[in-house]
């Protein structure tokens, strides 16, 4: 049975660091054309500009307009894997997501892809503060992970109960497995989609059944 307009979920996408709402976009057309009849995306663009740079957490070509959600390093610059007591530009792209949902929603939920992913794990956790603050009722994480800025820890001791979805690569290099399942704890009832390949949003017939029933279950909460 085809969807109607009012079953469709419109869901609000967060990039990858060295991405922007564009190029990400453009690589998820594989995602969205399996999830067409189900699901709406609504691609947003990071505040903060990234320096050029030769190599990439998300592997971007230089010289494009690359975007970070946030820095761990005071010369504007990130890495995922290391613990810092830097978090700049955090606190804009938190209000820059509030304002999206604000003004091009309702959204039903949140995806993110890497760094996007991580910004979601601390949005999650400031919706279970104070749900008035972001209205959405999942999140989808890709490649997700804890962040390592100190100033973000308190962030991981409250539990998450929005529904879940964690997608994960075995072969990820950007985004080693380890770091997507220590997210896992964080939330009550996670929807776990593990997979053979890298660093992106797969899209094959072996994980289509997976999306699909997560999100017409989000789609029967909604309705």
């Amino acid at each position: 049975m085809a969807s109607s307009k009012s079953d469709v979920l419109r869901i609000l996408c967060l990039h990858g660091y060295r991405q922007n709402g564009q190029t990400f976009r453009e690589r998820t057309g594989a995602f969205r054309k399996l999830t067409k009849k189900h699901a709406e995306l609504v691609f947003i663009t990071a505040p903060n500009i990234v320096p050029p740079a030769k190599g990439s957490e998300d592997g971007e070509s230089p010289h494009s307009d690359e975007r970070g959600w946030w820095f761990s390093h005071e010369d504007d610059s990130y890495s995922a894997q290391d613990v810092s007591e830097c978090c700049k530009g955090c606190d804009e792209s938190v209000e820059m997501v509030k304002r999206s949902i604000l003004e091009q929603g309702p959204f039903d939920g949140i995806l993110g892809f890497s760094q996007g992913a991580c910004l979601l794990s601390l949005i999650c956790c400031l919706r279970e503060r104070d749900p008035d603050l972001f209205n959405f009722n999942f999140a989808i994480f890709i490649a997700g992970f804890k962040s390592r800025c100190i100033p973000h820890e308190s962030f991981y001791e409250t539990l998450v109960t929005v529904p879940t979805l964690h997608v994960f690569g075995d072969t990820d290099k950007v985004i080693p497995k380890e770091m997507s399942e220590a997210l896992l704890p964080c939330y009550k009832e996670p929807v776990i989609l593990q997979h053979p390949g890298g660093h992106f949003i797969p899209a094959s017939s072996q994980q289509k059944q997976v999306y699909l029933q997560f999100l017409d279950k989000m789609a029967a909460i909604k309705s």
